[in-house]
């Protein structure tokens, strides 16, 4: 595959994910929004069904890696690191693309979200919470659309969430379709590593709210900064972190696993 083939697949595909992945986030969370209240079984379904769309998409492209986990563990196991970068990019990208199109798609949800008194307060209200602020804004009402945040603040134990949940995706994507052949499970991988997904929502989620991919946080979570949205409170940088190195841990311990179990 070329660099232009790599850039162009991860960008779309990512894009995708994350344009379906938020989406339901926004279903589920705007007040304005039909799907308001669908509750976490939505959310998970909904991300596993953004991982299949997405891989199905850019798979011909550029292999449909999608997140850097998956590139970074790709690479431990293969050795081969020089289109590396061209796969961060594109997906980096892709992921901020992809939320601002959740936001244009949602535009008249999210202001209507934005400017209610019963979501983000009165006036009195706000400015109460702004004056004991010390560092940074409170995560903002939506930031969870866009990117995740842990139920329980505690970084070595968020950390570890993101670890877990990240080795189970990662020695499932290297491990899937190894057989006696070595011959793979072919276009069955993208529906395999949805439902994957799914579990690891269902399973997992509930801590952290999975991100178990460095760009699909990231890049949104800039998108939640740059965004013209009233009343959007801050983009909670001081847990930012997490959810990046989290699961490129994960995806060195499952590589690790599998050149030592499978390769």
């Amino acid at each position: 595959m070329s660099s232009s083939d790599i850039f162009i697949g991860e960008t779309i595909g990512t894009a995708v994910l994350i344009l379906l992945g938020g989406g339901v986030c926004a279903a589920v969370t705007l007040k304005a929004s039909k799907a308001r209240g669908a509750g976490w079984l939505a959310i998970a379904f909904g991300w596993g069904f953004a991982v299949l769309t997405a891989v199905y998409i850019s798979g011909p492209l550029s292999g449909a890696q999608l997140n850097p986990a998956v590139t970074i563990a790709l690479a431990l196991t293969s050795g081969v690191w020089s289109q590396v970068w061209v796969y961060l990019l594109g997906q980096l990208l892709g992921a901020m693309i992809g939320a601002a199109l959740v936001w244009v798609a949602y535009y008249g949800q999210f202001q209507a979200h934005m400017t209610d008194p019963e979501i983000v307060g009165t006036d009195e209200e706000r400015a109460a919470v702004k004056a004991v602020e010390a560092t940074e804004p409170a995560a903002g009402p939506v930031l969870g659309i866009f990117s995740t945040g842990p139920e329980v603040r505690n970084a070595v134990m968020n950390l570890l969430t993101e670890i877990v949940g990240t080795f189970v995706l990662i020695l499932a994507v290297l491990t899937q379709g190894l057989n006696a052949k070595g011959t793979g499970l072919g276009v069955l991988g993208g529906l395999i590593t949805a439902l994957v997904v799914v579990a690891i929502g269902l399973s997992l989620g509930g801590p952290t709210g999975y991100a178990i991919n460095p760009a699909r946080d990231l890049g949104p979570r800039i998108v939640h900064a740059l965004l013209p949205l009233p009343n959007k409170g801050g983009s909670d940088w001081s847990y930012a972190w997490v959810p990046v190195v989290g699961p490129l841990l994960g995806a060195a311990a499952a590589a690790g696993i599998y050149n030592v179990a499978f390769a």
